[in-house]
């Protein structure tokens, strides 16, 4: 169904942050490593309905061109 294959998508995507992130090991930038956790966590959130502020800026300037 049009649900599980969002949720596949979205696994997808929160698994490949989460492999980036195991491959940056120690000597990894600790920024890099912190946005592959990020992504990672937005990809739960968009399963499970948790919306951040940034996922609601990203539709307001998406969708009705606010700030340009």
């Amino acid at each position: 169904s049009l649900t599980q294959s969002r949720h596949s998508r979205h696994l997808g995507a929160c698994a490949a942050a989460l492999e980036c992130f195991g491959d940056l090991g120690d000597s990894g930038d600790l920024a890099v490593a912190a946005e592959q956790l990020r992504v990672a966590r937005r990809e739960l959130g968009r399963i499970t309905g948790h919306v951040g502020a940034e996922d609601v800026l990203d539709i307001i300037f998406r969708d009705f061109c606010v700030g340009k």
